[in-house]
C-alpha cells in the first residue's frame, strides 16, 4: 500500500504547487481578499474533479489490464512535460496576481470552475490518476482508496500552504513559493521516470 500512498501524495503535491490557473487564482484571491476568505477555495478539486473522474474511470474500467499498464508510458511523458514546464517556471519565477482577479463572493465555486475548465484536470485523470487508481483497485480496493485519499489530502494541504504563503508574501512568500515550484519539478521528474519505466516494461516485457 505504501507505494500507492507515495504515488498519490507525490502527484498531489506536484499538481498543487505547479503554476497554473487554480494556483494563481488562490494567490490572487489571497492577496485581494485575505486568507480567511480564500481558504475554502482549497477544496475546489473535490467539487470539480467529480464529473471528470467518473467519465475517465468509466472509460478506463473497460480497458484491458495490459493496455492500462501501457498507459503509464504516455502518462509518464505527460508528467515529464509538466516537469519541464515546472523547471522553466522555477528558473523564471515571478510571484504576482494575474489580471482580472477580484474580491468576488463564493471563492470555492469560482475556484472549482477554474479547475473544471483546466485541461490538466482531464489529462491528469485520463493518463495518470485514473490508471493509477484502477491498478490499485484491481489488486485490492484498499490500494485504490489509498491513491485517492493521499492525492486529495496532499493537494488540499499543499494549496492551504500556498494560501498562507501568499498571505505572508511580503516577508518570505516569493522565495518559499519558488522553492516549492523547484521541488515540484524534481518530484514530477522522478514520478515521470517511474511511469515511463513501468509503461515500457508493460509494452516490451
Amino acid at each position: 500500500m505504501l507505494i500507492y500512498l507515495i504515488q498519490g501524495a507525490t502527484y498531489g503535491f506536484a499538481a498543487a504547487v505547479q503554476p497554473g490557473p487554480l494556483s494563481t487564482y488562490l494567490v490572487a484571491e489571497t492577496l485581494h481578499a485575505g486568507w480567511r476568505r480564500t481558504i475554502p477555495a482549497i477544496f475546489a478539486p473535490l467539487i470539480s474533479d467529480g464529473p471528470v473522474a467518473v467519465a475517465m474511470l468509466l472509460l478506463l474500467s473497460r480497458t484491458p489490464a495490459r493496455l492500462l499498464q501501457m498507459l503509464s508510458l504516455p502518462g509518464g511523458l505527460y508528467v515529464l512535460y509538466l516537469a519541464v514546464g515546472a523547471y522553466r517556471n522555477w528558473r523564471s519565477y515571478e510571484a504576482g496576481a494575474p489580471a482580472g482577479a477580484s474580491r468576488g463572493d463564493r471563492p470555492l465555486l469560482k475556484a472549482a470552475l477554474v479547475n473544471f475548465l483546466n485541461p490538466n484536470c482531464y489529462l491528469g485523470w485520463s493518463l495518470v490518476l485514473g490508471p493509477m487508481l484502477l491498478r490499485g483497485w484491481r489488486e485490492t480496493p484498499a490500494y485504490g482508496i489509498a491513491v485517492i485519499a493521499s492525492f486529495y489530502m496532499t493537494i488540499i494541504a499543499t494549496m492551504g500552504g500556498i494560501v498562507m504563503l501568499s498571505h505572508g508574501a511580503r516577508s518570505f512568500g516569493r522565495r518559499a513559493n519558488r522553492a516549492l515550484v523547484g521541488l515540484s519539478a524534481l518530484a514530477l521528474a522522478a514520478f515521470a521516470l517511474y511511469l515511463i519505466a513501468r509503461g515500457a516494461l508493460a509494452l516490451f516485457g
